[in-house]
């Protein structure tokens, strides 16, 4: 069942569909009062929703009744996934994330939904808990797994 910040996503994501521009600009008072909510809700969904790697860029200036750009960002060609992929940071990387990226992809249909819930699976923390690995050692290996799963997936020639 859709919860408040579903529906805040879901009104976002439409505005910026029908938007004639590259952004959507809001002011966050206005819209917590449109779903009857707090101006920090509009925040958190801000923040989880519309983050860099689903291929959002927020700019929030203040004043003015805290005005809000939400920018779509262009659909990443092949190669560019290949470079965003290989920055994946070693030491921190963040499982959460990850998956915000394998969404992107979907959405952006680079791979499909059923590559997707592999790569879910793959990710999933409890499937290596009879390993001996602590940690640090555990996010090298998810993200060497992780890495190497979406390079196969990426590949032109077969």
């Amino acid at each position: 069942m859709p919860n408040l910040t579903d529906y805040i996503e879901d009104y976002l994501k439409k505005l910026l569909a029908l938007s004639s521009s590259q952004y959507i600009e809001i002011k966050r008072r206005e819209l917590a009062g449109k779903f009857s909510c707090v101006p920090s809700q509009i925040n958190y969904v801000l923040e989880r929703r519309f983050p860099l790697e689903r291929g959002y860029l927020v700019q929030s200036r203040r004043g003015g009744g805290g005005c809000i750009r939400i920018y779509r960002i262009e659909t990443l060609r092949n190669g560019s996934w290949r470079d965003l992929i290989d920055s994946l940071d070693r030491l921190s990387f963040d499982l959460g994330r990850a998956r915000q990226l394998v969404k992107r992809m979907v959405e952006d249909k680079i791979i499909s939904r059923r590559e997707a819930a592999i790569l879910d699976q793959l990710l999933r923390e409890d499937l290596y808990l009879l390993t001996s690995l602590n940690s640090e050692e555990l996010r090298l290996l998810l993200r060497e797994l992780f890495v190497n799963a979406l390079q196969e997936l990426l590949k032109i020639e077969y």
